[in-house]
């Protein structure tokens, strides 16, 4: 994996700077695609070629499981950590996630195997271009169609018409959200309550085809993180968890078969001070010629008024250019912070200026985003506690 780095970089920072996700060879878009084509899917790119293919592959995507974090507990995940063990036969490394790192980005990401400029969702909130309104894409608020707003089909669309059996285990929560439609559909969809209940359907599953793509989730990780942060006892506690989960589905894995943990992000604590938490609802100069912000803390979207785009972009680049990448949104595009390609549809629904944090710090919105203004753990970025995630692989 080839990766285009600069989170060392002491400057003021760059564009250019920025280091891009592993697009192509090393990101969470490559996993699926490389799984499906050693299944002899159609069409599909084996992007991650140090994949052995198997006839049978589960992905369990723990949220919010950065490769920092799970580097930093071996204790709290033993199972886990003995997967990165050489010695003891472990394979395990990090990919990227792309950008922005975020639930709704990566989860799109991993099931239609696109990056975000093509998939189309390319934040936690963006403008609908049809209404000049924001959208949440990951509680698709306000409601828009969903296959107008991602119209590709996912691989577990594709690897179902090819006759490989393919399955979604997960929260019955998630059954028939636009989310889900939109990233996440084909074949059968199985909700369960317990992370146990899950690993079991989730072995089944593998073992009712010849080939079979299984995908299962947990979200408790993540949740524990953004109330109490990732030093905190409690998600300490919900990483033993998942260890366990993750150890329960490997023993059961049937012949054949590969399974794979990895997640759509990581998280860093951002302290509560004003030298770390910038409020834009507070800051005159931030909000001068802004018509909406969107995004999150660490990763936003800047809309602005009708031609006042370049005024906004110096403006930010002053206040915030030695903690953030700023950049306008064809700096972004060419850079490919968004992937190789952005579509048409996609394009207006990304910031006329982004920004990137590089430091540990978040630019809330106190009173526009209250809920979001509170969290302890945060994600978005490009810095390696956001964008590494684990790829960790048992074969039976």
């Amino acid at each position: 994996m080839t990766l285009s780095t600069a989170w060392d970089h002491p400057e003021p920072l760059a564009v250019a700077s920025a280091p891009v996700p592993a697009y192509g060879s090393g990101s969470l878009a490559d996993l699926l695609p490389t799984l499906a084509a050693g299944m002899g899917v159609p069409d599909m790119t084996a992007a991650i070629p140090e994949l052995t293919p198997a006839d049978r592959a589960c992905v369990f995507l723990i949220d919010g499981l950065g490769w920092e974090q799970l580097r930093a507990h071996p204790g709290e995940a033993p199972f886990l950590t003995s997967l990165l063990d050489s010695s003891r036969g472990g394979t395990g490394r990090p990919i990227t996630v792309g950008y922005p790192a975020t639930t709704a980005t990566s989860l799109a990401s991993v099931g239609t195997g696109l990056p975000p400029g093509a998939h189309g969702l390319p934040g936690y909130t963006v403008r609908d271009p049809a209404t000049g309104a924001l959208m949440n894409q990951l509680r698709w608020q306000p409601y828009t169609d969903p296959r107008a707003w991602q119209p590709y089909p996912t691989v577990f669309q594709l690897a179902q018409r090819a006759g490989v059996h393919s399955a979604q285990v997960s929260s019955p929560t998630f059954a028939n959200t636009p989310l889900t439609k939109v990233a996440l559909s084909g074949g059968t969809f199985l909700g369960r309550l317990t992370g146990e209940d899950r690993m079991d359907v989730a072995a089944e599953q593998l073992a009712a085809g010849d080939r079979a793509l299984v995908y299962t989730y947990y979200s408790e990780l993540d949740g524990a993180g953004h109330r109490y942060g990732v030093d905190s006892d409690t998600w300490r506690g919900q990483l033993m968890h998942v260890d366990r989960l993750v150890q329960r589905l490997a023993e059961q894995l049937p012949e054949r078969s590969a399974l794979y943990v990895t997640a759509d992000h990581g998280m860093v604590d951002i302290p509560f001070d004003e030298q770390h938490r910038i409020d834009f609802d507070e800051d005159w100069e931030l909000r001068a010629g802004v018509a909406l912000l969107g995004g999150e803390g660490r990763a936003r979207h800047v809309y602005a008024v009708p031609g006042a785009a370049g005024d906004v972009l110096t403006c930010w680049r002053e206040v915030l250019g030695e903690q953030f990448w700023v950049a306008s949104r064809d700096e972004a595009v060419a850079a490919g912070w968004f992937g190789p390609r952005v579509d048409d549809r996609v394009h207006g629904r990304l910031g006329d200026v982004i920004a990137a944090a590089r430091d540990d710090v978040l630019l809330i919105a106190s009173e526009r985003e209250p809920k979001e203004s509170s969290m302890v753990g945060n994600h978005g970025s490009m810095t390696p506690a956001e964008q590494l995630v684990p790829l960790l692989e048992v074969r039976s």
